[in-house]
């Protein structure tokens, strides 16, 4: 399991044993100001994910008077006081406003979008030799053309385009920032770590219909993260077919109406995914009669048939974790059904149409909010499933 910031590595920790006689030194005493700084980082990275916890707003300002005439253009922000953490729980602390030009050069031919960051400095590794009691940890403000790393805090990001007469401005919409607009968007804020992370993929396929839930896809892993904060759904939805990759992802989502055919090698290849931890769900529309006999005899053929969830134990997981179901939701007047063995989730009904929105944006605000519920019960069953399979394998 992947998460977006890592656990701290597996390593015992070492201290200064003190005793009575034992000479003060320099080296001993850094030594000691050593472990409780890793035993600090280590305790914030384990609960905690980084990000900014007040202030580093960034905005569009003229050309500073005192900067040479060859560099007083249109690239200048500015970025306010505020404090931020880093993945190890180093602070970043901006004390007072910091003017920045943006220096990235651009081609004619395609946008680039460009990501400030914040990243910590320790002094101790900055080289310089210091004769002083007391140095100032410090930060370093930063300018990429690629997604920030892990131990950067990203202040914003800008969409630049040659173009564009304006080459930054503040936002109209900033919900909605377009070229040359500072995007706030992508900000994370220092909070609790989720218990874990749900990564999902599609399964592709020649069936025209295959795709058709794709993008509720998304929004049910956007709506986990405020609904059960718990848990976290990967930023994107991934797109796999059989013969590809299958293991990194809790989830496989097939839908379609198509009955399902696999050869002796993706049977297999399922097989060893399903007994890894992984959690295939079948989402077939009540009518597509082809899908749900291929699911169920698949199931048989692996030995692990389909049990409805009207006749499993009254506290399966599917029901009552993290949202209670007395009775399962109704989607386009069709009740769905919930069926499990296996690893495999066969839920008849069409669940994924009402985890986002309609065509003609008719379905009620109830009828989403319920099928994302239980969408997330069935992400919760594929995290949990795979989490403890995995806690009692070899590695």
């Amino acid at each position: 399991m992947t998460y977006p910031f890592p656990n701290p590595a597996i390593a015992p920790m070492e201290r200064q044993q003190v005793r009575d006689g034992l000479l003060l030194t320099a080296e001993r005493w850094q030594r000691a100001h050593d472990y409780q700084r890793k035993r600090q980082n280590l305790h914030y990275q384990s609960i905690n994910q980084p990000g900014i916890v007040c202030g580093l707003g960034v905005r569009v300002i003229p050309a500073p008077e005192e900067v040479a005439a060859q560099y007083r253009d249109n690239r200048w922000v500015q970025i306010q006081p505020g404090i931020a953490i880093d993945l190890e729980g180093n602070p970043i602390i901006v004390p007072q406003q910091i003017n920045f030009r943006i220096a990235t050069e651009l081609k004619d031919s395609e946008p680039v979008t460009v990501y400030l960051v914040a990243q910590y400095r320790d002094p101790d590794r900055l080289g310089e030799s210091s004769d002083r009691e007391i140095v100032q940890e410090t930060f370093r403000i930063d300018e990429k053309s690629r997604p920030p790393n892990r131990s950067d805090v990203e202040l914003c990001r800008v969409l630049l385009r040659s173009s564009e007469q304006k080459l930054l401005c503040t936002p109209t919409d900033i919900f909605f920032p377009g070229y040359g607009d500072l995007d706030l968007r992508y900000r994370r804020q220092a909070q609790a770590k989720p218990q874990g992370l749900v990564q999902i993929a599609q399964i592709n396929s020649d069936d025209e219909d295959c795709s058709r839930n794709f993008f509720n896809l998304t929004y049910l892993l956007r709506a986990v993260e405020d609904i059960y904060p718990s848990l976290k759904g990967a930023e994107t939805v991934a797109q796999v077919t059989w013969d590809e990759d299958i293991y990194p992802y809790e989830l496989l989502y097939l839908t379609g109406h198509q009955g399902l055919s696999l050869n002796n090698h993706q049977l297999s290849k399922l097989e060893n995914y399903l007994k890894s931890g992984g959690t295939l769900l079948v989402d077939a529309p009540a009518k597509s009669t082809e899908l749900i006999q291929s699911v169920q005899a698949i199931a048989q053929y692996l030995k692990t048939p389909l049990k409805s969830l009207q006749e499993a134990r009254r506290d399966h997981p599917l029901r009552i974790k993290p949202f209670l179901f007395s009775a399962l939701p109704t989607v386009d007047g069709t009740k769905i059904q919930l069926f499990s063995g296996g690893g495999i989730i066969l839920a008849i009904g069409n669940i994924g149409g009402s985890w986002g929105l309609d065509e003609q944006l008719q379905r009620s605000r109830t009828e989403i909010r319920t099928a994302q519920e239980l969408g997330i019960n069935i992400l919760h069953f594929a995290w949990k499933r795979k989490q403890t399979i995995n806690l009692q394998s070899e590695h």
